[in-house]
C-alpha cells in the first residue's frame, strides 16, 4: 500500500467519522487546559503565602483539585454529547444528569476545603499571635458550616435528579420523630456539645473538674457526642457531653490568681512577740514581687490553740501556673520562718504538760 492509498484510506474514514478527532481535540484541549491551571494556581498559592491575608491561600489550595476534577467532568461530559450526537446508545441519555451531579460535588467539595483551610489558618494564627481567638469556637463554627452545606449540596442534588425537595423534607421530618425517640441519648449528647460551643465554659486545652463527679484533667476534644479529657495520671476520660447539663464544672484555667491561705503557729512563751511578727510579714508580702497587692491580703492572729498561738496569711500569688505558684509559695513559707526565728520565737508543735502532785512524807504516814 503507497502512500497516497494511505491518505486516501484516512480522508475517507475521518468524512465518515468526524466525531472521532472531535473527540480527540475536545480530551486534548482539556489537558491542556488542565495543565495551564495547575501552573496558574501554583503561582498564585506562592504569592498568596506571602501575604498576610488567611483567606487567599485557604481560596487557592481548596480550588485546586475540585477544579481540577471540573474539568474533567465537563470535557469528558461534552465528549460524551459528541458521541451521543452520532451513536444512538441510550446509555448516553445519563450525561446531562453526571455533568450537573458532577458540577454540584466540585462546588460542594470546594467550599467544604476552603472552610477546613480557613479554620485551620485561623486557629493556626491565633496560637502565634495570641489575638484571643476562641479555638473551639472556630472549631465549631466550621463543623457547622461544613455541615450545612453538605446538606444543602444533597438536596440540590436530589432535586437535579428530579426528586420532590417538599416530599423528601416531609419524610424526613416524620423519620426525625422516629429517630428522636430511638435515639435521645444522642441527641441530648448532640446538644450538649453545641451548648459547650456555644457557651463555652471550657475550651481545648483548660484544666477542669467536678464537685459533682469524678471529673478532672485537661481537655483534649470536643466532640459532637464525647469530650475527651487527659486526666493528671494520662489516662484518657471520655465524658458525654449531655452530663456537663446536670453538673457544676470548675475552670481553674481561667482563674485570676492562685490564693495562699496558711495557718501558722509559734508557742505560748512567744505571746508578746505576735505583734511584731505580723506586722513584719504583711511587710514582706507587700515587698515580695511575686504577690498580688491589688488582692486581699491579710496576716492576723486567729486564735489560741491547745499547743500554739495561731496567725493566718491570706494573699493571692500573680501568676496561675501550678508549678510556679508552689515555688512562690515554698519562698514566703521560708521567709515566714525566718521571720519568727528573727524575733528569737519558735513554731509550735504538739506538746503536753504533766502535773506530778508532791508525794506524802513517810514518816507523817
Amino acid at each position: 500500500m503507497d502512500f497516497q492509498s494511505i491518505q486516501h484510506w484516512m480522508t475517507e474514514l475521518l468524512g465518515k467519522e468526524t466525531w472521532i478527532i472531535q473527540v480527540f481535540v475536545v480530551v486534548f484541549a482539556m489537558l491542556i487546559i488542565n495543565f495551564m491551571q495547575k501552573r496558574a494556581l501554583r503561582k498564585l498559592l506562592e504569592r498568596a503565602h506571602k501575604t498576610h491575608n488567611l483567606w487567599d491561600d485557604a481560596f487557592i489550595g481548596a480550588l485546586r483539585r475540585p477544579l481540577n476534577l471540573l474539568i474533567w467532568v465537563l470535557g469528558l461530559t461534552f465528549a460524551a454529547d459528541i458521541i451521543h450526537g452520532h451513536t444512538d446508545a441510550s446509555i448516553f441519555n445519563i450525561v446531562p444528569a453526571i455533568r450537573n451531579v458532577g458540577v454540584i460535588l466540585c462546588i460542594v467539595w470546594f467550599l467544604v476545603r476552603f472552610i477546613s483551610a480557613g479554620e485551620k489558618n485561623v486557629i493556626a494564627r491565633a496560637k502565634t499571635q495570641e489575638d484571643g481567638v476562641d479555638e473551639t469556637t472556630v472549631v465549631a463554627i466550621g463543623k457547622l458550616i461544613r455541615l450545612s452545606i453538605i446538606i444543602t449540596g444533597v438536596l440540590v442534588i436530589l432535586q437535579t435528579l428530579g426528586f420532590s425537595i417538599s416530599g423528601v423534607l416531609a419524610f424526613g421530618g416524620i423519620g426525625g420523630i422516629a429517630v428522636g425517640f430511638a435515639a435521645k441519648d444522642l441527641l441530648a449528647n448532640f446538644f450538649g456539645g453545641l451548648m459547650i460551643y456555644l457557651d463555652r465554659p471550657f475550651s481545648v486545652g483548660d484544666w477542669v473538674r467536678s464537685p459533682d463527679k469524678s471529673i478532672e484533667g485537661t481537655v483534649e476534644n470536643i466532640g459532637w457526642r464525647l469530650t475527651r479529657i487527659r486526666t493528671f495520671d494520662k489516662r484518657p476520660l471520655y465524658v458525654p457531653n449531655s452530663v456537663f447539663a446536670s453538673i457544676a464544672v470548675e475552670n481553674p484555667s481561667r482563674m485570676t490568681n492562685r490564693r495562699i491561705y496558711e495557718t501558722i503557729g509559734i508557742r505560748y512563751d512567744d505571746a508578746s512577740k505576735m505583734d511584731v511578727i505580723v506586722n513584719d510579714v504583711i511587710e514582706m508580702l507587700k515587698g515580695h514581687e511575686a504577690i498580688d497587692t491589688s488582692q486581699t491580703l491579710i496576716v492576723n492572729f486567729n486564735s489560741f490553740a491547745p499547743s500554739s498561738l495561731d496567725f493566718f496569711v491570706y494573699t493571692f500569688t500573680k501568676t496561675t501556673d501550678w508549678v510556679k505558684f508552689h515555688q512562690i509559695k515554698q519562698d514566703v513559707l521560708l521567709k515566714i520562718l525566718n521571720i519568727i526565728e528573727g524575733h528569737g520565737a519558735e513554731v509550735a508543735f504538739p506538746t503536753s504538760t504533766l502535773h506530778v502532785d508532791s508525794m506524802p512524807d513517810a514518816q507523817s504516814a
